[in-house]
């Protein structure tokens, strides 16, 4: 028994041992089940660790070498790699709106700046020491050559960035993002500060100041110039200057548009002469004043301020463009606009006036304008002073010649005064008054300085004088044209009434001297006495009483005589009043005085003969065919005579400018 019970207790011991072996294979079995996936990912990696520890294949005398060489190489390459980190730290800054706070963007700027500098001053070196280290690990062996090729092609590709062209690349063009971001600053102080000069009206030019102040805040010019010295440093002047030229440009430009500048623009083929664009001219010269003394000289001064550091050239150069896109070359084109007109007596006015204009500026033009820089404004200023100077002197010494001409003309035939001579006598005076006398005599001088010839006031004078001369031989001509003797009377008398009283106190007249004028005023009085004669001085003897007291008791044949003289006095009263009806006297003064001496030598011995003897017609059936006419009628006719009549005959300006223009078209400097 006991046996069987120790055996049936190994057999459950050995069941049990069994069991516990069946669990561990078990267990193991599952253990390698999941151990084969990692055995194939380890089978996997072993070639690529092959590779990586395949560069370092070498004895351990030779790496312990080579550890010192890489370090000396490895040091600079990180502290480069630091300067990397360091730069791409700015990054958020620099692309961040500098109008906060313009020094602290400069600031950061700046050590990007001496970042890129340490960068392009040590990466070479970096490169070069870490290219020996590769050179040695070749040299001895140290590392895989498949491994080393890529160390050379890595090198090789820093060093091209090393070149000059890629050095931008070194940040990634972060420092060209940070000058635009400075451009834009300088541009949005620029234009927002820039304000056109207020101007209620172009009449109140005058009123304004002298010099206008600066138009830009001290501390905004402070700003500007410290964005200029960033970009000037690295060599972007260019573009800043080519904004402040246009921000600053247009802002002259928006000042001037009040002055409704349009007419600069107009061309010698849209007008017919100088008179259309008389009222232009005068605009002209007030408005080149205004644009100079105030808006150019205000530019000229915040150029000064804004780019004096850079140097003369730069600010000198800057103002130049903002004058020459301003407006200042359409000023001087206009000139030459007026220059090249048709030659007439106002244009030598209007010429006067632009040079006196010129000449008013002459020191603000050399000051602003003198520099190298403005050179084409120089030339074109020099052009324009030449050709006013110019056709003002061939004008004027053309006048005689013009004036000349008009003698071929026949005479006005209702007897008026010519307007050749009321313009010469109005014009000569406007030469010698004191606004263009001495323009005039300036030009005159610069002229003849030219040519080499000294110039006397008396050539002024003797020229002036000789038109004037030309003028009475013109009369004296025009007096022997007249077939009608009354009427060439009449014609002179007016004509030497107009001279004595417009030389009469004036500078012409001063000239002319006391005796000459009183000559006008004795052959008015001459002229006068022979047209009465010749005209109605006549008519009193046709009402003449012999036989009228004879035959007083004969009342029959004394009416007769009565109706005869009666009906040849209004016959010849008729038609002496039909052709005088369309004669002139220009002068209200002169016909007032001539109407009266007329009045006083018909109406009183009419009313008489009719008082005396109207009565022996007056009661006969046909009496209005006789006592046509009461003394207050006849009166009343005579004092409308010599009325000016519209468009009446001639136009001096008009003939003359015919006169000039056909003689000047023979001239190669017709358009002078």
């Amino acid at each position: 028994m006991a046996s069987e019970v120790k055996g049936i207790e190994n057999l459950i011991s050995a069941r049990k041992s069994l069991k516990i072996s069946l669990e561990k294979s078990k267990t193991i079995g599952i253990a390698l089940q999941k151990a084969g996936p990692r055995l194939d990912e380890i089978n996997q990696r072993l070639p690529s660790l092959e590779g990586a520890v395949r560069p370092i294949r070498a004895p351990k005398e030779a790496l312990d070498a080579v550890g010192g060489h890489i370090n000396r190489a490895v040091v600079p390459a990180a502290a480069v790699l630091k300067v990397f980190d360091a730069i791409h730290g700015l990054e958020k800054s620099l692309l961040s709106d500098p109008g906060s706070d313009l020094p602290g963007y400069l600031s950061v700027l700046k050590r990007l700046e001496e970042a890129l500098r340490f960068l392009g001053d040590n990466c070479g070196m970096a490169i070069q020491w870490l290219e020996d280290i590769v050179e040695y690990l070749e040299d001895n062996s140290v590392a895989d050559t498949r491994y080393l090729s890529n160390l050379k092609m890595s090198l090789k590709s820093l060093r091209e960035l090393q070149k000059d062209e890629e050095r931008d690349r070194l940040d990634g063009g972060l420092l060209d993002a940070a000058f635009d971001k400075l451009e834009g600053e300088f541009r949005r102080l620029l234009t927002e500060n820039s304000v056109p000069l207020p101007m209620s009206s172009s009449s109140s030019l005058g009123e304004q100041a002298c010099i206008a102040p600066s138009p830009l805040p001290v501390n905004v010019i402070q700003k500007m110039q410290a964005i200029i010295g960033r970009l000037t440093a690295n060599d972007r002047l260019e573009k800043c200057i080519s904004i402040y030229v246009e921000v600053r440009s247009s802002n002259v430009r928006a000042s001037l548009q009040a002055l409704d500048l349009d007419y600069l623009e107009i061309s010698v083929s849209e007008f017919n002469d100088v008179q259309s664009i008389e009222g232009y001219i005068a605009q002209w010269g007030k408005h080149l004043e205004f644009a100079v003394k105030h808006l150019f000289e205000a530019e000229y001064n915040l150029c000064i301020d804004v780019f004096e550091r850079i140097g003369l050239d730069v600010w000198m150069g800057c103002f130049a463009k903002i004058s020459a896109q301003a407006g200042i070359l359409a000023f001087l084109q206009f000139g030459k606009t007026v220059t090249e007109s048709k030659k007439d007596p106002i244009k030598l006015l209007k010429l006067l006036d632009i040079f006196s204009s010129l000449n008013k500026l002459r020191l603000d033009f050399n000051r602003l304008f003198g520099g190298t820089a403005c050179i084409e404004i120089q030339n074109l200023t020099r052009d324009l002073i030449k050709r006013v100077i110019d056709g003002a002197c061939e004008i004027f010494w053309e006048l005689l010649l013009q004036v000349e001409l008009q003698r071929q003309n026949p005479p006005p035939p209702d007897g008026s005064v010519p307007k050749l001579v009321s313009f010469v006598t109005d014009y000569c005076n406007r030469l010698l008054s004191d606004d263009y006398k001495p323009i005039l005599t300036q030009v005159l001088v610069i002229h003849r300085s030219w040519k080499q010839e000294k110039f006397q006031e008396r050539l002024l004078i003797d020229a002036v004088l000789n038109i004037v001369k030309a003028v009475e031989v013109n009369l004296e001509t025009w007096l022997k044209a007249y077939d009608d003797k009354m009427l060439s009377s009449l014609f002179m008398m007016s004509n030497h009434w107009h001279l004595y009283k417009h030389l009469k106190g004036t500078k012409l007249g001063d000239l002319l001297g006391e005796a000459k004028i009183k000559e006008h005023e004795q052959y008015k009085e001459y002229y006068a006495v022979i047209y009465l004669r010749e005209s109605w001085g006549k008519l009193p003897s046709l009402l003449s009483r012999e036989g009228l007291i004879l035959f007083s008791g004969g009342r029959a044949t004394a009416r007769d005589l009565v109706k005869k003289r009666l009906k040849a006095f209004n016959q010849a009263f008729d038609e002496m009043y039909k052709k005088q009806s369309n004669w002139v006297v220009s002068d209200k003064e002169l016909r007032g005085k001539t109407c009266q001496l007329i009045v006083q030598a018909i109406v009183p011995v009419y009313r008489s003969y009719m008082q005396n003897y109207g009565p022996l017609v007056e009661q006969d059936a046909s009496s209005s065919k006789y006592a046509k006419y009461t003394a207050q009628s006849l009166e009343k006719m005579l004092i409308s005579l010599f009325l000016p009549k519209p468009g009446r005959y001639g136009s001096f300006n008009g003939k003359f400018n015919n006169a000039v223009s056909d003689q000047y078209h023979s001239s190669p400097t017709a358009n002078t």
